[in-house]
């Protein structure tokens, strides 16, 4: 859990801590064993596809796809985490500098699958982020989104007002000092309702456990029980 919460707290620099955080999500338990598991899980067979990972980080989700025979592109905001991503996946890479939030550099109707893990609850306006995402997108195409579940909201924060979009900062030690990470809470049903809104079909929705190869000593509970964290999507565009 985050030491404290605040909401006026600046929004992350990944620039000055991306190294730290990279190493993090390479082992740790919320990464390494829940959520990327469970977005190559549902991206399924992916032999052959062009996939996009917006908000691909230092590219280990770009890794995995690429070792399942996919051609993988990617962009993240943060200019030093794409350096990292090319340290990873080599200098011919096709990864780009870019922003969830804007214009993104690709032609219409390029990609089989964009996968956009814990990327989106970063986003304020989601509608002019999906009409990009679904552009790129080729027809009947697929979006598989993994986002802070938003009943951790309600959870954590029980005094705040959980069906109102509300920024928030939590702030989290990666070995190089105190980061802050700033989050855009939205209720279930504005999930849900602005995907349907943005052309998307809903095709599976899933609250999965962590991967069954995770070491005990980093499971919250020790009986092997579940907990909730993160939720995830399989959309199809309409």
């Amino acid at each position: 859990m985050p030491d404290s919460v605040s909401k006026a707290a600046p929004v992350a620099d990944y620039d000055s801590f991306a190294a730290a955080y990279s190493a993090s999500n390479d082992n740790n338990l919320f990464n390494a064993y829940y959520a990327r598991p469970e977005m190559i899980r549902l991206a399924g067979d992916v032999a052959g596809l062009h996939i996009l990972d917006a908000g691909c980080g230092s590219g280990p989700l770009m890794e995995a796809l690429r070792n399942k025979d996919a051609s993988v592109s990617g962009f993240d905001l943060s200019p030093a985490m794409i350096e990292l991503a090319r340290e990873r996946l080599g200098e011919d890479a096709d990864l780009e500098v870019a922003d969830l939030g804007a214009s993104l550099p690709y032609p219409d109707d390029t990609f089989d699958c964009v996968v956009a893990s814990l990327s989106l609850h970063y986003v304020e306006d989601w509608t002019s982020a999906l009409a990009e995402l679904r552009r790129v997108l080729k027809p009947a195409g697929r979006l598989i989104v993994s986002i802070i579940h938003p009943t951790v909201y309600a959870i954590v924060y029980p005094e705040s007002d959980y069906f109102a979009l509300t920024q928030y900062s939590e702030d989290y030690d990666f070995g190089e000092g105190t980061v802050w990470m700033t989050y855009w809470h939205r209720p279930l049903q504005d999930v849900i309702n602005t995907f349907i809104n943005a052309g998307f079909s809903i095709k599976t929705v899933t609250e999965p456990p962590p991967a069954a190869n995770t070491p005990a000593e980093l499971l919250p509970n020790p009986d092997g029980r579940s907990f909730i964290c993160f939720l995830f999507f399989e959309l199809e565009a309409r």
